[in-house]
């Protein structure tokens, strides 16, 4: 690599780290929040709304696989027309 690609490539990195989030998210001023979901007679606060659902971000399995295993046939594995 040359100097010059080294040096941009820093200041790269430099700028993209200066976009990081600094302060917690907050609605603006004079802004009203999303009305109640149909339904639902209490309005979400700002926190709520920013909580992902389980679908949204499921837990991940940590089983490890100890060895190869054979696929079980896969009846929607169909070849191209």
């Amino acid at each position: 690599m040359t100097k010059r690609s080294i040096i941009t490539l820093s200041l790269a990195m430099l700028a993209l780290g200066a976009c990081g989030q600094r302060a917690d998210i907050e609605p603006l001023a004079n802004a009203s929040l999303p009305t109640a979901p149909f339904g639902s007679e209490v309005k979400p606060e700002a926190e709520q709304l920013l909580e992902l659902e389980t679908l949204a971000a499921p837990e991940r399995s940590v089983e490890l696989r100890r060895r190869s295993e054979e696929r079980e046939d896969d009846p929607f594995d169909l070849p191209p027309e």
